[in-house]
């Protein structure tokens, strides 16, 4: 009687710690970790879901610019050289990936040629546009917020991107 209680323990604890592992940016609409101020979640969450990560458009003062499916702004990073991502432990904190576990979907002005996915080194599939892996940013608290744009933080400067797939490099706000 203790042997089958203890392999059911045995399961039950195994199946908590796989629980706690969960990957860190992965969530419903856009696949990215949720910042404060976005309806739910906190950096490092993740949902599971298998919904495809949508991207789209926005335009403000700075020109049109991409976004994710909870409009949230996305950046390239001058570091990336081709479509694997170099930012990984705490500048994936700060510059969350936008990842999908389906193909990307284009919206708005978004072309869908120019969407694609790389392998991050943690097995996850980063979204890339015209072959730059794309980010989010947890300073941004809204949506269509670029307090991102032309930071020089990790290295190298983060731009919004164009749907051409360009670095926007407006002025840093």
């Amino acid at each position: 009687m203790t042997r089958p209680f203890g392999l059911a323990a045995l399961a039950v604890a195994g199946a908590l710690a796989l629980a706690g592992c969960g990957g860190s940016s992965t969530s419903s609409s856009s696949g990215a970790a949720a910042a404060p101020g976005y309806g739910g979640g906190t950096a490092g969450a993740s949902t599971g879901s298998t919904a495809a990560s949508v991207v789209s458009t926005k335009t403000s003062s700075l020109g049109t610019f991409l976004v994710d499916g909870q409009g949230r702004t996305l950046y390239l990073w001058d570091a990336d050289h081709g479509p694997r991502s170099t930012c990984t432990a705490a500048c994936a904190q700060a510059w969350p990936p936008l990842t999908t576990t389906g193909a990307p979907k284009a919206s708005g002005a978004v072309k869908s040629s120019l969407l694609g996915t790389a392998t991050r080194a943690d097995g996850s599939r980063e979204v890339t546009y015209a072959g730059h892996p794309l980010y989010t940013y947890a300073g941004d608290t809204r949506p269509g917020q670029v307090t991102g744009e032309g930071s020089n933080s990790f290295g190298a400067p983060w731009w919004t991107v164009t749907t051409a797939g360009r670095a926007l490099q407006g002025q840093p706000m």
